[in-house]
């Protein structure tokens, strides 16, 4: 039996986690693949600290650029995060014609053209799967197991803090403030929280998810991106009364100018499965024009679960490293790829639930319904109540039909205008998802 040698860039959670599965896992591994895998270098930040895994002979350094140019290592496996010095190792792994696995999202979603075009040039493969939803396959059965359909689009829910802080906010007397401490402490979000909760960190694997979809070029920053920090417990509460529950929700559709694509905080029925889905766990649902419609379900992050991405992906390139470039899977699944115009949230359609302070008297009521009027749209459904905050006030909840962001928006403006409102008007987008 054969022994593939393997370079690891990083030796953190998930770094530590390849390892352990590799020492624990390798028997059943070499099984399945008819090869051995020997890590034989490992660059560290600190030489020193402790780690939770045995080396087993593994060299430690704390030059990254030795594992890259190291002449036994045939794989390169990047866990250091960042797009600085990982691109420029990767880059020089490409060119020495290494393979790379990586779980980097960033890295993917911001230069992920010119890498895969490099690895084409050189005949080697960058594999991915860890980079999107931990150990849930979506990339794979994206690429691969949905290949006989056209993608019409895709919902998921691919950031556990935001999806964790969200479903704790339904507890009595929680709010955003609270719970996101109680992520930071738990470790479930980072001291500087920004990615996670104002979706970056979504927008990123969004990116990738709608590339491998509909065949299009990586384009980050046409991404719109809107986070979780201004959603209320009231929010929460008012959304359930409706029978929705509220999801941080990466979108891509395919629309008649081009493809949408969006991160935002969206309303989803309690009838599907992906509002279901609770605490840190990720889902992806996609329509497939023959299969319809289909969900992935998973942990999106933690040791276990990513490492085992990461190593799934180590035993995909082994099997295919001597076949002839044309008879590998594509990186993005598609051998061409479309410069495809990605269209304004402005442009795109939906239904939103708003939600406003008005004073509590009569005729408040009329004036805002009046402007949905001017605008012609239509409400489908009204809740108001007493604030606990202010006597003289009452919280205003209503949903409107679908209707293009860009007349929503104009009414927006035209009630936030209004003297009977006080505060600022909150909107949610109600996600078409089935």
């Amino acid at each position: 039996m054969s022994t593939v040698k393997i370079g690891l860039l990083g030796f953190g959670t998930v770094g530590g986690g390849a390892v352990d599965i590799l020492q624990t896992t390798l028997p059943e591994i070499e099984r399945r693949l008819g090869h051995s895998i020997e890590i034989v270098a490992v660059a560290v930040r600190d030489l020193n600290r402790p780690r939770n895994v045995k080396l087993n002979g593994i060299t430690l350094t704390d030059d990254p650029m030795s594992v890259v140019t190291h002449p036994d290592v045939e794989i390169v496996v990047e866990l250091m995060g960042g797009t600085t010095l990982a691109k420029t190792l990767l880059e020089t792994a490409i060119k020495a014609g290494k393979h790379v696995v990586t779980a980097n999202k960033a890295l993917i979603a911001e230069h992920g053209n010119g890498l895969f075009a490099l690895a084409q040039q050189h005949n080697v493969m960058v594999q991915y799967e860890a980079a999107v939803a931990g150990g849930v396959p979506i990339i794979k059965a994206l690429r691969e197991g949905l290949a006989a359909n056209k993608i019409e689009w895709l919902a998921g829910i691919i950031n556990g803090t935001g999806n964790y802080i969200l479903t704790e906010m339904k507890k009595p007397g929680a709010d955003f403030a609270k719970v996101l401490n109680v992520a930071q402490e738990l470790g479930y979000a980072e001291a500087d929280p920004t990615f996670d909760v104002e979706g970056i960190d979504a927008a990123h694997k969004l990116t990738i998810l709608a590339s491998i979809a509909f065949g299009i070029e990586l384009q980050f920053n046409k991404v719109y991106t809107e986070g979780i920090s201004k959603i209320s417990a009231n929010d929460i509460r008012f959304a359930q009364q409706m029978g929705y529950e509220i999801k941080h929700l990466g979108l891509a559709s395919r629309t008649s100018d081009g493809f949408a694509l969006r991160v935002h905080p969206a309303m989803v029925p309690k009838s599907v499965l992906l509002a279901q889905v609770d605490g840190v766990m990720n889902a992806v649902m996609v329509h497939g024009s023959h299969v319809g419609s289909t969900m992935y379900y998973g942990p999106g992050a933690g040791a276990g679960p990513t490492a085992s991405a990461v190593v799934a992906d180590l035993i995909d390139v082994i099997r295919a490293r001597h076949q002839p470039i044309v008879d590998r899977v594509p990186a993005l699944g598609f051998n061409t790829l479309q410069s495809a115009s990605v269209v304004s949230i402005e442009a795109t359609n939906s239904a939103f639930y708003v939600r406003c302070t008005v004073l509590d008297h009569s005729g408040a009521l009329a004036k805002i319904t009046s402007v949905f009027a001017d605008f012609d749209i239509s409400i489908e459904h009204v809740h108001q109540e007493p604030s606990t905050d202010n006597a003289d006030q009452a919280w205003l909840a209503v949903t409107t039909d679908v209707v293009s962001e860009a007349k929503f928006n104009q009414a927006l403006a035209s009630l936030q205008s209004l003297a009977d409102i006080s505060g600022d008007v909150m909107r949610i987008r109600i996600a078409s998802v089935h």
